[in-house]
């Protein structure tokens, strides 16, 4: 059971602003094969999601203290997640899933006041679809 608690905290620290990866996580358990495909795919995509609600809670409820210098996002790279997801409107939640631009989307998100169900909603069916793409790679490199 830890290997699942490892990919559920991969999949989570990869959705928020820390550099992590979770795809390769997944790839080699998936490979391994010691446990069911759709409970590998339902933890990384519970944990990346879980991840992406706390870029989300970040925008929604810590914003006035952007100007502090411990806060982990610069105001230019704000400022481009906002007006991209201006620009786009929540449908750009799509491709949240994105390395580079997929975390700064969900904190605009919060930020721009999404309103949480239909964030975790779109969030979930791009995170997953990775997570199947990675299936199937993992599965046809075998």
């Amino acid at each position: 059971m830890v290997s699942i608690a490892g990919l559920f905290t991969a999949a989570l620290v990869a959705a928020t602003l820390l550099p992590a990866q979770s795809e390769a996580v997944l790839a080699g358990m998936l490979i391994g094969g010691s446990h069911p495909v759709w409970l590998l795919l339902a933890v990384a995509t519970a944990g990346n999601v879980l991840g992406s609600i706390l870029n989300w809670t970040a925008g929604r409820y810590l914003m006035h203290f952007s100007d502090r210098s411990w806060f982990p996002v610069s105001r230019a790279r704000l400022d481009r997640a906002s007006a991209w997801y201006g620009k786009w409107g929540r449908w750009s939640l799509l491709g949240s899933w994105v390395p580079v631009i997929g975390d700064p989307l969900t904190l605009a998100a919060g930020l721009l006041r999404e309103p949480l169900w239909r964030f975790a909603l779109i969030v979930t069916i791009a995170k997953g679809g990775r997570y199947l793409a990675v299936a199937g790679i993992a599965f046809a490199a075998v």
